[in-house]
C-alpha cells in the first residue's frame, strides 16, 4: 500500500486545451481519497496526490469517462513518447487519422448533403440541416453531459450545446448546422497546436535510439536500448547515437553533444571520460559501459523534470486560472441578460437579439485566454531545454525575468574549478628542466595541482623521468629523488627552509603569490631550481556573460571563500566585484543584504557548498554538467557551465513575459471587438465561434515561436 500523500503520474491523451484540463482537473478533486491535483495541457500530464491505491481506479474511471485516454506514468516517469496527434512518439497516429478528424470529416459530409438534399426539395427544409447538425452535437453534447455531471457545468461544450438548440429555435438551423462544424474543426487544430508545442521537449526523447550493440560474451547482440542496464558494456559505431549514459572503455574520438548541449564544437571523448545518451559519436568506435538505466539517463531526467516544471504554475497562470472561474458564468448571464432585456424593456426583436444572446455565449468562452500562459511558458521551458538551461517551473521562469543582481561563486562557477599552470620560472635551472623534474615527483598523484603540472609538461611533449623514493610530506611538498638528484616540491615555506634563496629570488617569489596564484617551488640538491605558478583560470565565457548581465543593467558581484589575492586576481580579470574570505553564511547574509535594499537576486554556484545563499536568494541557479546536484538542487541549473547562459536564462525569461503579454492582448482584445461587433449587429454565431477557436489557435501558435532558438 502506498504511503499518505503518494503522487501518481498519466500521460493524458485527447487533452488540448485548458477547458479539457480544467474538467481533468475538476472531475479528480472531487473523488474522495484526492488530496491535490495537477494537470498540464503542455506536458499532455495529470498528477494525482492521494492517501490509498484504491482511488486509483476511480481517477482512471473518471477520466476515461469524460473522453480521454489515461496511461499511468507511475511515480517517477520514464522517457515519454509523444502521445498528442501528430506528435512523432512512436504509436501515435498523424491528426488526419485521429478521432476528431473523422469527426469533422463525418459532420462536414453530413452539412454538405444537408445542402444538396434543399435544393433538391426546398420543402424539406430546416430538417436536413438539423440532422446534420446532431451529426456534430450529439457527441458534444455527451462530453457536456459528462463534464457537468462531474462538476464543469459551464463547459465550453455546454456553451456550444445552448447556442445550437436556441439558434434552431430561432430558424437558424443552416447556421447551427455550419457552427458546430466550425467548432469541430476549431477543436481539431487546437489538438494538432498543442501536439507541435509538446514536441519541443519531447522530441529530446527520440534522440535516443531504439536499439544497442550489446556485448554478450564474444559477441554483439542488438538489443532494445531501454533494456540496457549499469555495467553493459555496447558498442558505439562511428556516426550512430550512444544509447545510453556511459564512460568510454575503449576508443578515442570526437563527440557530437549539439542535440543535448548546443555545443557546436564536437567534444574529444578518451577512455575515462563520460559520455551522455543521444549524443552522436563520430569517426571513431566506442566501447561504453553503460552507468544508468534508460529512465534514468541525462535526457529522461530532462524530459521528466522539465514536464513537472510545466505542472508547476505561474502566479500569472493561476491569477487568469482565478479570472476565468468567474469569466465565463458571468459572460452567461451577460448573454442572457442581452437576449432578454431589450426585447421585454425596449421592445426589441426577440429573435434578433437571442441570436445576438447565442453568439455571446460561443465569444464566452475563455480557452484562448487560460491557454495564453501556460502554452508559453512551456514553449519557454523547452525552449531553455534544449540550450542545457533547466528551470523548474512557470514561477521560476516567470521570477527571473525580475532579477536585478546575480550573486556568482568563484570556484567552479566563474572559474573552471581546477588550476592550470600559468607561469614557469628557472632559478637555477632552466623552465623545462623545471617542470619535467616537477612533473617526475607528481608522477601517480591525484592532487589537483600534481594533476596541472602534469597535463602542463605532457602538453610540452616532455618526457618525464622516473623517480625512486617518492614521498609525501604532509602540509609541505613531495620528496624523491630523480636522475640521482635529492628534489622537492612544494610550498614556498617549505622550499625556503631548504635553499638559501637570493634577494631577487625572494621578491619574485613575494610577487607572483600576491598575484593570487598557487606556488610550488622545486629544490634540486638544496638550491632553489626554480617555481612553477598555478591558478584556477576564469571560463572562457565568463568576461562575455558578465558583460552580457552588464549591458541588461543586472548587477553582479562574486562571493568567494577564498583569500583576498586570489579573488582581487580574478575580480579584476573579469570586471566583477570581489568579497574575499567569506564562510556560508557570510554568503547567506550577503544575499539577504542586497534582498532588504530592493534586489532581486540570483545566486549561482555549484550547489552544494552554497546551499544557504542558493536557498536564501529569489532564485538559486546551480552550475553543472548534467550531475545530479545540478539538476536536482536550485531552482534552475546551467548544465554546461556557460557563464553567458545565466543572462541567456533572463533573456528567455523576458521573451516568455512579453509572449504571454501578447498573447492575453490577442485573447482579450478579439473577445472585446467581437462583444461589440454582436452586440451592434455586425457579427453573428460564425464570427463568434471562429474569434474563440481562431484566438485559442493564435495564442498557441503565438507561443510556438518561443521554441525558436535565440
Amino acid at each position: 500500500m502506498p504511503d499518505a500523500e503518494t503522487r501518481t503520474r498519466y500521460r493524458v491523451e485527447g487533452m488540448d486545451c485548458a477547458a479539457c484540463a480544467a474538467k481533468i482537473d475538476t472531475a479528480v478533486r472531487r473523488l474522495p481519497g484526492v488530496t491535490d491535483v495537477s494537470v498540464s495541457v503542455s506536458a499532455a500530464t495529470l498528477v494525482v496526490r492521494h492517501g490509498s491505491a484504491g482511488v486509483l481506479a476511480d481517477v482512471e474511471r473518471q477520466v476515461t469517462r469524460l473522453g480521454y485516454g489515461l496511461s499511468s506514468l507511475g511515480d517517477a516517469g520514464a522517457v515519454p513518447d509523444l502521445v498528442a496527434d501528430g506528435g512523432p512518439g512512436t504509436g501515435s497516429p498523424a491528426w488526419w487519422r485521429g478521432a476528431k478528424a473523422r469527426l469533422v470529416l463525418a459532420c462536414a459530409a453530413a452539412l454538405a448533403l444537408a445542402f444538396a438534399v434543399e435544393t433538391a426539395v426546398p420543402s424539406l427544409a430546416p430538417w436536413p440541416f438539423v440532422a446534420a447538425l446532431l451529426v456534430g452535437l450529439v457527441p458534444v453534447a455527451r462530453r457536456a453531459f459528462l463534464a457537468a455531471r462531474a462538476g464543469t457545468p459551464f463547459s465550453i461544450e455546454t456553451l456550444m450545446v445552448v447556442a445550437a438548440i436556441g439558434a434552431v429555435a430561432i430558424g437558424a438551423a443552416e447556421e447551427a448546422a455550419s457552427v458546430v462544424l466550425l467548432f469541430l474543426i476549431g477543436e481539431m487544430l487546437e489538438g494538432v497546436a498543442a501536439g507541435r508545442a509538446r514536441a519541443g521537449i519531447q522530441a529530446l526523447a527520440n534522440l535516443v535510439p531504439r536499439t544497442a550493440l550489446l556485448e554478450v560474451g564474444p559477441r554483439l547482440l542488438e538489443r532494445p536500448a531501454a533494456g540496457l542496464m549499469p555495467g553493459h558494456v555496447i558498442l558505439v559505431r562511428p556516426g550512430e547515437r550512444i544509447a545510453a549514459d556511459g564512460m568510454v572503455l575503449e576508443g578515442e574520438g570526437g563527440v557530437d553533444e549539439a542535440p543535448v548541449s548546443g555545443e557546436s564544437i564536437p567534444v574529444a571523448k578518451a577512455p575515462g571520460d563520460t559520455v551522455f545518451a543521444g549524443t552522436v559519436n563520430g569517426a571513431a568506435a566506442l566501447r561504453v559501459r553503460v552507468t544508468a538505466k534508460a529512465a534514468d539517463n541525462t535526457i529522461a531526467r530532462i524530459v521528466r523534470l522539465v514536464e513537472e516544471a510545466q505542472e508547476h504554475r505561474a502566479p500569472t497562470e493561476r491569477m487568469i486560472d482565478r479570472f476565468a472561474r468567474w469569466y465565463t458564468p458571468s459572460v452567461m448571464v451577460i448573454a442572457a441578460l442581452v437576449a432578454v432585456l431589450p426585447p421585454l424593456l425596449l421592445d426589441g426583436d426577440w429573435s434578433g437579439w437571442i441570436y445576438k444572446g447565442l453568439a455571446l455565449l460561443l465569444i464566452g468562452c475563455p480557452c484562448a485566454l487560460v491557454i495564453s500562459t501556460p502554452a508559453a511558458i512551456a514553449a519557454g521551458l523547452s525552449n531553455g531545454a534544449r540550450r542545457g538551461l533547466l528551470l523548474k517551473g512557470g514561477a521560476v521562469l516567470e521570477r527571473l525575468g525580475q532579477v536585478t543582481m546575480v550573486a556568482f561563486d568563484k570556484t567552479g562557477t566563474l572559474t573552471r574549478g581546477k588550476p592550470e599552470v600559468t607561469d614557469v620560472v628557472a632559478f637555477a635551472l632552466p623552465a623545462r628542466e623545471v617542470l619535467r623534474l616537477a612533473a617526475a615527483l607528481e608522477t601517480g598523484s591525484s592532487h589537483p595541482l600534481a594533476s596541472a603540472i602534469l597535463a602542463s609538461a605532457e602538453e610540452d611533449r616532455l618526457a618525464v623521468p622516473r623517480v625512486e623514493g617518492a614521498a609525501a610530506l604532509a602540509g609541505q611538498g613531495v620528496s624523491g629523488t630523480v636522475e640521482g638528484r635529492a628534489l622537492f616540491l612544494g610550498a614556498p615555506s617549505a622550499a625556503l627552509q631548504r635553499a638559501t634563496a637570493t634577494d631577487d629570488e625572494r621578491e619574485t617569489i613575494e610577487g607572483m603569490a600576491t598575484t593570487g596564484r598557487s606556488l610550488a617551488i622545486l629544490v634540486a640538491d638544496g638550491v632553489l631550481a626554480g617555481a612553477i605558478a598555478l591558478r584556477d583560470m576564469p571560463r572562457d565565457d565568463a568576461k562575455a556573460g558578465l558583460a552580457a548581465l552588464e549591458a541588461m543593467g543586472i548587477g553582479r558581484v562574486m562571493l568567494t571563500g577564498d583569500n583576498e589575492a586570489t579573488a582581487a586576481a580574478i575580480g579584476g580579470r573579469l570586471g566583477i566585484e570581489a568579497r574575499a574570505g567569506l564562510k556560508p553564511e557570510d554568503k547567506l547574509r550577503a544575499v539577504r543584504a542586497f534582498q532588504a535594499q530592493g534586489d532581486v537576486v540570483a545566486k549561482v554556484g555549484d550547489g552544494i557548498n552554497d546551499a544557504p545563499a542558493l536557498a536564501a536568494a529569489d532564485i538559486g541557479i546551480a552550475m553543472g554538467g548534467g550531475t545530479d546536484v545540478a539538476l536536482e538542487t536550485a531552482d534552475a541549473a546551467v548544465l554546461h557551465g556557460r557563464v553567458a547562459d545565466v543572462a541567456a536564462m533572463i533573456v528567455l525569461s523576458r521573451r516568455v513575459m512579453a509572449n504571454i503579454r501578447q498573447n492575453i492582448a490577442i485573447a482579450l482584445g478579439l473577445k472585446a471587438v467581437f462583444l461589440v461587433t454582436t452586440i451592434v449587429g455586425v457579427t453573428g454565431l460564425w464570427p463568434a465561434i471562429l474569434a474563440d477557436t481562431g484566438a485559442t489557435v493564435l495564442v498557441t501558435l503565438n507561443a510556438l515561436r518561443l521554441l525558436q532558438r535565440h
